[in-house]
């Protein structure tokens, strides 16, 4: 067996496999005899039938397990020979192959990057020392309060920081604005929309204009789109929305007592407080655990120079979009915007993805070298988590695992956990104070 490979690009090289003919002809006679054994023909016993009526009967499939066998010992040959450690599926592409003939064959494969650790053993990470106040435990209080608000409609004219349901339609140049950005059909016509009257909310100058309508009013209002407007075909375009209020509501929001408090599960107010201070205590270990794995990566990504399997960035960026799209659509952002940002979304994707894949390559060639592995015990006990969360019989989740490889992939997320935990405890840590933030109001 003559076997070459060929670099084709970085990660990337074409295999070349020669079979002698006398080999293919040992194949050839150990498949025909193996058919011959179950050949049920007229006439004969089984096993009995002459081995040219077996060919005669059976050439083609005889054929198809011959090359099936062949490629799969020629290829593992060539890997082996040539430790390649292969990642993805194979491309195989037949060259020659019949009767009295040698069989040839190629096959493109991609392999995994060849790198040098970094000394990984005592990274140099930042822990902030930050602790729950009683400041966190009211704004805690805060948000929860504002989640048992009510809306009430009231019967006077609308005023700075009420909520409205209005109806509108949008015109750029006099004709709807889906002719100028046909995608922005949410800015075209909308019934019954809420607003929150309050500067900065829907579109810049939009908010302002409500005041002073009342139930029944109708207005034109015009407005300058800003420069970087998020559709870019209405940037720096002059709209007019006409206005219809059907509601005017203001926020109810209740008072912080023990009543209150029995809405969340709490006995009193002393009680509530409590168990929100236990949840924020675990969101800090939560947010600690995070920065320290984002410094950690962070130095293995800095530090480590190699380039990428094609075809395994490619899926893994198509994984990412999935997930930025899915993320948008959960936080109520318009199907046209998340079009109109296709190409800003594809590039950060594709990003994201050659950062994952690269530190993947990192933490398998870590666990290799300090002998960390994932036990079956494990994933099973990933599976039973997952599937309390989800609602679901571990067996019915772990069934749906497996059809999508989705075992593999808790593996490999057990796996980074583990990795970075044993370079957690191996980094030199320097304690440091909170950094100042300054008090911004966020608008959307």
């Amino acid at each position: 067996m003559n076997i070459s490979i060929e670099n084709l690009a970085p990660c990337k090289q074409l295999i070349r496999v020669d079979i002698p003919e006398e080999t293919v002809k040992q194949k050839m006679d150990v498949i025909t005899g193996e058919f011959r054994k179950q050949a049920n023909l007229p006439g004969f016993r089984a096993g009995k039938a002459p081995k040219h009526m077996v060919i005669k009967s059976y050439g083609d499939r005889i054929e198809q397990e011959v090359r099936k066998d062949l490629v799969n010992e020629g290829y593992r040959k060539a890997i082996k020979d040539n430790d390649l450690h292969t990642v993805g599926n194979p491309d195989v592409e037949e060259i020659q192959f019949g009767q009295d003939l040698p069989f040839q064959f190629a096959v493109t494969v991609e392999t995994a990057p060849t790198f040098e650790l970094p000394d990984y053993k005592g990274i140099k990470i930042q822990k902030e020392i930050r602790s729950v106040t009683d400041e966190d435990i009211d704004k805690a209080m805060g948000v929860l309060q504002d989640r048992q608000a009510k809306f009430e409609n009231v019967e006077r004219s609308i005023q700075e920081n009420d909520y409205a349901v209005i109806d509108y339609t949008g015109q750029c140049d006099g004709k709807p604005i889906t002719e100028t950005a046909p995608k922005a059909e949410s800015l075209a016509k909308k019934d019954a929309f809420w607003i929150h009257v309050h500067a900065g909310h829907f579109i810049d100058g939009f908010p302002e204009q409500l005041v002073g309508l009342g139930v029944g009013d109708k207005k034109d209002i015009p407005l300058k789109l800003a420069e970087d407007f998020v559709i870019k075909e209405l940037a720096s375009k002059d709209v007019i929305f006409s206005v219809e209020i059907k509601e005017v509501k203001t926020k109810q929001s209740p008072e912080i007592d023990d009543a209150f408090a029995k809405e969340f599960g709490a006995e009193d107010v002393a009680g509530l407080r409590e168990g929100v201070a236990n949840d924020l205590e675990n969101e800090l270990k939560t947010n600690h655990k995070r920065s320290t794995r984002d410094q950690l990566v962070k130095h293995l990504l800095t530090n480590v120079h190699c380039d990428l399997p094609e075809s395994i960035v490619d899926q893994e960026t198509k994984n990412v979009v999935y997930d930025l799209v899915r993320e948008n659509q959960q936080r109520g952002i318009a199907k046209e915007t998340i079009d109109e940002k296709k190409d800003e979304i594809y590039t950060a994707a594709t990003s994201s993805a050659k950062e994952r894949v690269k530190v993947a390559f990192i933490i398998g060639k870590i666990a290799a070298k300090e002998g960390v592995k994932v036990t079956n015990e494990e994933i099973s006990q990933r599976v039973v988590q997952m599937a309390q969360s989800y609602n679901m019989p571990p067996e019915q989740l772990a069934k749906k695992l497996k059809e999508r490889n989705g075992v593999a992939e808790i593996q490999e997320q057990i796996l980074t956990s583990k990795v970075l935990d044993l370079l957690e405890l191996q980094a030199e840590v320097e304690e440091v104070l909170p950094k100042v933030e300054e008090e911004t109001e966020h608008t959307h």
